[in-house]
């Protein structure tokens, strides 16, 4: 009884997986380039805002290089004014130069929310550090928190988790071979039962079987080499888009710019900061009127 249940369960694979086998390998390899180039776009759209950061704490190091009062108003200025130049500004103005972030696609990617969490994660983390220990903060550490932890970027459309889909990719280029490999088995299980119409007194019908099994012994081998050709290619974009690389550069490059701005910095004091810009005021007031409005939004 078990042996005809097997059998049947067989047959029933055989017969539908040799006809939608290579038609669910190309569907599952378009959805899986697609969900790269997804993650892809949420990584590098932070890694565009960490640069921007990067970019403006090393001009205002040339510019003035004295130090300055407390850290967390320095941090607060230059990610509010960084946030404020790229999505604010942009937005009113329309201007179009090499920061400008904010996209249709960062929209659908809710960038802008996922932007606005992370300053206000990072500023919650530093804001009770202490200036007066001699062991600076592991900013690297905090970093790699307020980024892994960023409940935006670590899903695909706000919807699917990131992580777990960059797993699945990642061992997909295995699973095309294995699959394409038993398609091959599939379609030599279903040809061989027609060499048993092949009748050795008679030439021509036993020619038109052996031409019928060759044919779909070939088609079989194709399963294989599709296989194959979208492991490589998915292979290639793992490699080339692998996101694991870029997250490692947004951390040393985030931890580096935090780290200039604590040396340059006397205190951590929770002070109200003086002498502030014009264009300084009017971004931290944009930024915590962004907050104010992304949290009424989402709660």
């Amino acid at each position: 009884m078990m042996n005809e249940f097997i059998f049947e369960a067989v047959n029933l694979i055989v017969q539908y997986a040799t006809n939608y086998l290579m038609p669910i390998l190309i569907v599952l390899f378009l959805l899986a380039v697609i969900a790269r180039l997804f993650i892809s776009v949420i990584v590098n759209r932070q890694k565009r805002f960490v640069d921007e950061f990067c970019k403006r704490v090393h001009s205002d190091i040339w510019n003035n290089p004295t130090p300055k009062g407390s850290f967390y108003n320095l941090v607060k200025s230059f990610l509010a004014r960084t946030y404020f130049e790229i999505f604010e500004l942009r937005a009113k103005y329309k201007r179009r130069n090499d920061d400008h972030v904010m996209t249709i696609g960062d929209r659908a990617f809710l960038v802008q929310d996922g932007i606005i969490m992370l300053i206000d994660d990072f500023l919650t983390h530093v804001r009770y550090l202490r200036k007066d220990i001699s062991q600076a903060p592991n900013f690297k550490s905090i970093s790699n928190n307020v980024f892994s932890s960023n409940p935006v970027f670590n899903k695909i459309l706000g919807v699917v988790s990131l992580s777990r889909t960059n797993e699945i990719l990642n061992i997909l280029p295995g699973i095309f071979i294995v699959a394409g490999i038993f398609g091959t088995f599939l379609g030599i299980m279903k040809a061989l039962p027609e060499l048993t119409a092949m009748d050795i007194t008679n030439a021509e019908t036993s020619k038109v079987v052996i031409d019928s099994f060759l044919i779909k012994i070939s088609f079989a081998l194709t399963t294989s080499i599709l296989g194959i050709v979208l492991s490589i290619i998915m292979s290639f974009l793992n490699t080339v888009m692998s996101p694991e690389s870029t997250y490692l550069e947004i951390i040393d490059s985030f931890k580096s710019a935090t780290d200039i701005l604590w040396n340059k910095c006397e205190t951590n004091d929770l002070v109200a900061p003086e002498n502030m810009t014009t264009r300084e005021t009017e971004a931290e007031d944009a930024f915590e009127m962004a907050i104010s409005k992304m949290y009424s939004r989402r709660y």
